[in-house]
């Protein structure tokens, strides 16, 4: 995978408004109703990464999940990137709505 370039990055992040870049990755962080829901989550977005096979530097404390996505090999983000964040805007959203 070929690393993005900054201009390319922030043209990409105008789909993904609850996304940041920058540290040579793209971030964001979710609030869900509860601990359970964020973890139900969490589970979800892990069946995507596998099937990606593109795994992120994420964290949760109790009810928030953050997520940073970069391509370790390239160094930082890439296409792989930008196709595991939308999976995770598809897992999120609906919790998001409720």
């Amino acid at each position: 995978m070929t690393k993005l370039s900054e201009k390319d990055i922030e043209t990409r992040l105008l789909q993904f408004p609850e996304w940041d870049y920058y540290d040579d990755a793209i971030h964001a962080e979710f609030e869900f109703e509860n601990f359970k829901d964020c973890f139900s989550a969490m589970s979800r977005i892990a069946f995507e990464c596998e099937a990606l096979n593109h795994h992120p530097d994420w964290s949760n404390t109790y009810n928030i999940l953050t997520v940073s996505l970069s391509t370790h090999d390239a160094q930082g983000v890439t296409e792989k990137d930008f196709k595991l964040a939308a999976a995770i805007e598809a897992i999120v959203e609906p919790e998001d709505e409720e």
